[in-house]
Formats: structure tokens, C-alpha cells, sequence
């Protein structure tokens, strides 16, 4: 909810800055060593630019705020991955809690320097930012939506579902190299290739290893009572309690993400209207979000209690 909320304050300053970037290039220094144009100087070049020194260190101080959430949340998962899904694991089930914290010392570390270093052979942000959306989700999605949706899958099928897409991904820069005409040159578009080989992954994975305990299958759909393939322990849990009832709100779940989706989005749109002041577009947005909000609280937030 907080993310949604702040999407219209993060592009009400990402398209006033745009603005003042266009209508002043000329004024912008741009230039890259080899006389060409680095467009990703733009944000920088406008901030230091045309923002006045409060509001500069403002902006700043919100940018590296940002970076700092982002940072510390991204290097404590890999942290807790890394320490309690392989050390505490498989490598030293019995170990100290003082060993536990210089394990997760020394991970951190061991992941700052790694990133850095990477960093340096970037060739630029939207290329990162191309591999990530199109390369690493697609070998990470499939494992953390089967897990929902899929009484059989268990940890092994996770495991072995995003070491096979992760390492699709991690390969697929040098791969496009050597058969470049099989992969796109965006892995925007290998997405789907990516998603397939960890669809494969997790389905081995799961079929090598036992099914989950029936009685923690049971527990967590009594729980959760998603919707998906969990027909065999829909028939288990009805047998103890045959006045369970299962989720049948699939179509008006699906209908609600549709809707979600389409606020989500026109919250994205709304500050890029406003400060263009393109009357029309933005009335026809603001209505859409009036009506979408009125029909999300009938069919979503008033039924979240049932």
C-alpha cells in the first residue's frame, strides 16, 4: 500500500526533472568522453542543475535514502539466504550463535565486494536494469508462484526451480554472445525462455524428493485456503472437517488484480498529466481511480474478513 501510494510523489519529481531536462538540454552537460551522449547523465545533470541548494539536498537526501532501503534489504535476504538455507543447512546444522553472526558478517562482506566489483563491468543502468526485469524474474517467478498453487511442490522443487533460472540468467549475457540467433538482444524478450527452463527445473525438483508432511499441507490450506492444484489435500482436510469450504473466488480474485493492476498504473500516470497539464487524460485518470477504488472496496477490501 505504501509503495502505491508513493508512486505518484516518485514521478511527480522523476517528470518535472524530465521536463526541465528537455526543454534545457542545452544547458545539461551530457557528453562522454568520446564525444558521444550518455543519456543516463540526464537525472544527475538536471538535479544539479535547476534545483535550488535546499531543495537540492532534499532530493539527495531522499535519493540515497532510497538506495540505503533498497541496499540493507537486499544484502540482509541474501545474508538470511546464504547463512540458514546452505551454512546452517547442509554445512553446520550445530553451529554457535557466535558463529551464526561472523557467518553473517563475513556474507555481507563477501556479497558488498562481489557487487562492487560487478558494478564496475556494467556497461550501463538500463542494461542492469534489462537483465534484472527480463532475465533474473524470470528465473525467480516460477518457484515463488508454484509454491501457492501446487500442494505437490516442495523445498526441493524451490531450490532446484531458481538454481536453474538464476543460473539461466547469470548465463544468458555470454550466451546471447555465442548463438545470437536464437536469443533476443533484450532480455526483456527471453523472459519466457527463462521462465520455461525454471518451470522445469521445479517440476524435476519436486518429482526427486518426497511430498511435503500431509499434516503441514493440511495446516497451511486450512490456513491459507488458496486455489490451485490442491484437490488431494482439499479431499483430506474435508474428510477431518466437512464443513471446510474451499476458495472458489478465483474469477473474482483474478477480476480484482485486473483492477489492481489498472489503478496501480494510473497512480504511475497521474503526476506525468498533472505537471504536463493535459486536462483530458488527467479527469479520465482521476475518474478510473475513483472507480476503480469504489469497486475494490465491494469486492475486496469489505470481503477480506471471509
Amino acid at each position: 500500500f505504501v509503495s502505491i501510494m508513493l508512486l505518484p510523489i516518485r514521478y511527480s519529481m522523476v517528470i518535472g526533472l524530465t521536463v526541465l531536462a528537455l526543454l534545457y538540454y542545452n544547458q545539461l552537460d551530457l557528453t562522454t568522453p568520446g564525444g558521444g551522449t550518455d543519456f543516463e547523465k540526464i537525472l544527475p545533470g538536471a538535479i544539479n542543475q535547476f534545483l535550488p541548494v535546499g531543495i537540492l539536498g532534499i532530493v539527495l537526501t531522499g535519493l540515497l535514502g532510497a538506495f540505503m532501503g533498497t541496499f540493507s534489504g537486499t544484502l540482509n535476504a541474501a545474508q538470511a539466504y546464504v547463512v540458514n538455507d546452505i551454512y546452517l543447512k547442509y554445512i553446520n546444522p550445530n553451529a554457535p550463535t557466535k558463529t551464526i553472526i561472523s557467518m553473517n558478517y563475513l556474507v555481507g562482506v563477501v556479497v558488498v565486494i562481489l557487487g562492487v566489483t560487478l558494478g564496475f563491468f556494467a556497461k550501463d543502468v538500463n542494461s542492469i536494469l534489462q537483465w534484472i526485469v527480463g532475465g533474473l524474474y524470470g528465473g525467480y517467478i516460477a518457484a515463488n508462484v508454484l509454491k501457492w498453487y501446487w500442494w505437490r511442490f516442495n523445498a526441493n522443487g524451490f531450490f532446484w526451480g531458481m538454481a536453474s533460472g538464476i543460473a539461466s540468467a547469470l548465463l544468458l549475457p555470454y550466451v546471447k554472445i555465442w548463438f545470437p540467433s536464437i536469443f533476443f538482444n533484450l532480455d526483456l524478450y527471453n523472459w519466457p525462455m527463462l521462465f520455461v527452463i525454471s518451470i522445469i527445473g521445479c517440476i524435476a525438483g519436486t518429482y526427486t524428493a518426497p511430498p511435503t508432511d500431509t499434516e503441514v499441507l493440511k495446516k497451511f490450506y486450512r490456513t491459507v485456503r488458496p486455489w490451485g492444484f490442491w484437490k488431494p489435500i482439499h479431499e483430506l482436510v474435508v474428510a477431518d472437517d466437512a464443513s471446510f469450504t474451499g476458495n472458489k473466488r478465483f474469477k473474482l480474485d483474478m477480476f480484482n488484480v485486473v483492477l489492481g493492476i489498472i489503478g496501480q498504473l494510473c497512480f504511475t500516470i497521474l503526476p506525468m498529466y498533472f505537471i504536463l497539464w493535459m486536462k483530458l487524460p488527467l479527469l479520465i485518470t482521476v475518474v478510473l481511480i475513483g472507480v476503480i477504488m469504489l469497486i475494490l472496496k465491494k469486492t475486496w477490501w469489505d470481503k477480506l474478513e471471509n
